[in-house]
């Protein structure tokens, strides 16, 4: 079991790092993958150089010590001992200075990676259903796109530019050893480099696990405070802010631990890869200085050992170091390729076409449909909307009535039956221009956080101003509009909080108005208004609807009696339909429903004339007392 979950580790691995490649070796950019080669000639022209870093040492220590051999006659009578000193400097130096060339060279092709991946994981999130966004948690998915793209430059950068070059490396330094000093050296290197990777391997694999829970914790506490903040009104209505705060500091206290085992766990790897490459270091020196008191090797071959070793020590380090970051960056980005591996469920057909819009007639035909197969919700619909008349669809609660525009939408795609526009089925076209001939008017309006002319603009984004201003006039908040200080400039703040429910809405309307679209939805537009504002926006609402393909989605009956057809929902199927008279007569669940919403309507205005006579006595009886003071 444990061997099939390691295997099934590393095939997610190199999952990933397949997935990667693209991103590090764009073929769309030949002058990244030039970056990319001259980085890597330029660390291999390093490596090098660092590899003549210990024989300049070497070589400038038996000039000074007096004791060479014949191998080191060379360099000194080219250069001399004070000349080698320098060169051994000037080596590191410029062995720095390339390195730091490479990572000028390499900056552009991380971003570029980051931001490639980042922008293909928010085009994906919007291609995906509305049945993935309802599901999944803002927060929660905010974090893992967070922190997989700060896994991406981590991934790529070490992958092309350390990796590779750090194996190579290892490999000069293996080869100097065998032929300089011998096969016994060879071999303390090789098992000192084998211990200290199967031990950084394996720790860095336990600590895995610990990251994992850290980022499992990570996001959900990121979850519960953004979903707190969202509902920030909701919370203060409840007085819940102690509960907030108390389930927030309890997911905080999930990550402290994890993060907390994730420094002593790094405490532990650090040291022993200190203890494994410690003891093979003492004991390749411990064998050099024998050989130097029993006069086989010069002090300047114990210093060259010492200064190899040392410089080995920095690449094994970092191989550890790429290890665990390499595959903490995975751990990170993998969910972030879980949400790209997540398909579509509403997709164009191989060979859609643009929809083309003759008159605009909308047809229902058989409809069946259902989120939950258990749950059905449409069970064979079937209407039509005429080119530029008005449907009307009421019923109850739960009848149905919203997944109607979802559906003509294509947020989701019905299981039986056919939704068509001018006799094309929606299936059949591509979702751009069926999206694009369809304007909504919501229940609830959700602004973006910019200005009132982005949010109205949003209906059109090439619209001029001169456009944006009428359409606000014709949505009849314009003159609101030029009265805020700011204007059109002026801050709707988070989801349009600043504006009231009808201001909202005329935003809604305005930008609908500059979208044009020849069809239209209104999706009980006025239910979460009061009787006052909703007359105020029926008329805009009218005025929208004047000419246009209509299906209105309906709560206050009073809203839609002059519809050319009002259809009844219930239970998924269609229980009445007619004009507003011919349904009133029927007597049946329409009536039903206009009389209760009518004694409704008529209590609120006694309640109301109440009040009005209440305020009125008030003043009246309070007008003597008042004057008489005044006398007095």
């Amino acid at each position: 079991m444990a061997e099939k979950t390691v295997s099934s580790e590393s095939g997610k691995t190199l999952q990933t790092i397949r997935n990667l490649w693209t991103y590090m070796w764009p073929d769309e950019r030949p002058d990244l993958k030039m970056r990319v080669v001259w980085a890597s000639f330029y660390l291999l022209v390093s490596k090098v150089i660092l590899i003549l870093v210990p024989y300049f040492f070497k070589w400038a220590t038996n000039a000074l010590n007096g004791k060479f051999v014949a191998s080191d006659l060379v360099p000194l009578i080219l250069v001399g001992p004070l000349m080698l000193v320098a060169a051994y400097n000037a080596a590191r130096i410029i062995q720095a200075g390339l390195n730091q060339l490479r990572d000028a060279l390499f900056a552009s092709v991380g971003q570029y990676a980051v931001r490639k991946l980042a922008y293909r994981t928010f085009v994906h999130m919007h291609n995906l259903s509305l049945r993935f966004h309802v599901e999944r948690r803002t927060g929660g998915l905010s974090r893992i796109i967070e922190r997989g793209t700060k896994g991406i430059e981590t991934i790529v950068r070490f992958t092309i530019l350390n990796t590779a070059p750090t194996i190579i490396e290892f490999l000069m330094t293996a080869v100097i050893f065998a032929f300089a000093y011998g096969l016994s050296y060879l071999a303390v290197v090789v098992a000192t480099v084998w211990l200290y990777t199967w031990f950084t391997i394996r720790a860095s694999d336990w600590r895995i696990n610990i990251r994992r829970d850290m980022n499992d914790s990570d996001t959900d506490a990121n979850t519960k405070a953004i979903d707190s903040l969202l509902n920030f009104e909701t919370v203060k209505y409840f007085g819940n802010e102690q509960m907030e705060a108390s389930r927030f500091d309890a997911a905080m206290a999930r990550y402290e631990v994890s993060a907390t085992r994730i420094w002593t766990s790094l405490g532990w790897l650090n040291f022993g890869q200190s203890v494994i490459f410690g003891i093979g270091m003492a004991v390749m020196m411990i064998m050099s200085g024998r050989e130097v008191l029993a006069g086989t090797q010069t002090l300047g071959d114990f210093v060259f050992i010492n200064a190899m070793l040392m410089q080995l020590s920095i690449p094994l380090n970092f191989i550890g170091f790429i290890y665990r970051e390499v595959r903490q960056g995975l751990t990170d980005i993998e969910q972030m390729f879980d949400l790209l591996d997540v398909e579509q469920e509403v997709t164009d057909k191989p060979g859609a076409k643009p929809l083309v819009i003759e008159r605009g007639t909308v047809r229902f035909d058989n409809v069946m449909f259902a989120y939950d197969p258990k749950r059905p919700i449409l069970k064979g619909v079937s209407f039509e909307v005429p080119a530029g008349k008005t449907v009307a669809i009421v019923g109850p609660s739960g009848a149905g009535k919203s997944t109607l525009s979802r559906l003509l939408y294509r947020f989701y795609d019905i299981q039986g039956g056919s939704i068509s526009i001018d006799g094309q089925d929606i299936r059949d076209v591509t979702q751009e221009s069926l999206r694009a001939v369809i304007g909504m008017v919501p229940q609830d309006t959700v602004l973006f956080n910019d200005t009132i002319a982005y949010n109205v603009r949003y209906g059109r984004i090439t619209a001029t101003e001169e456009e944006v201003r009428n359409a606000a006039d014709l949505a009849q908040i314009g003159s609101f509009i030029k009265s805020l200080p700011e204007g059109y400039d002026a801050m709707v703040g988070e989801r349009g909080l600043k504006l009231s429910g009808g201001e909202k809405q005329r935003v809604a309307i305005a930008r609908t108005i500059l979208k044009a679209p020849p069809i239209l939805i209104l999706d009980e537009a006025t239910s979460a208004l009061d009787s006052a504002t909703e007359h105020e926006i029926q008329a805009s609402l009218d005025l929208v609807s004047r000419d246009r393909t209509t299906l209105v989605i309906a709560h206050r009956l009073s809203t839609i009696i002059g519809a050319d057809e009002i259809i009844v929902l219930k239970d998924g199927v269609i229980a009445e339909r007619g004009r507003h008279a011919a349904l009133l007569a029927e007597n049946g669940l329409y009536a039903s429903m206009w009389n209760r919403q009518r004694e409704a309507t008529e209590a609120e205005e006694r309640l109301r004339k109440v009040r009005e006579e209440d305020d009125l006595g008030v003043v009246v009886r309070g007008k003597p007392a008042l004057e008489q003071g005044m006398v007095e």
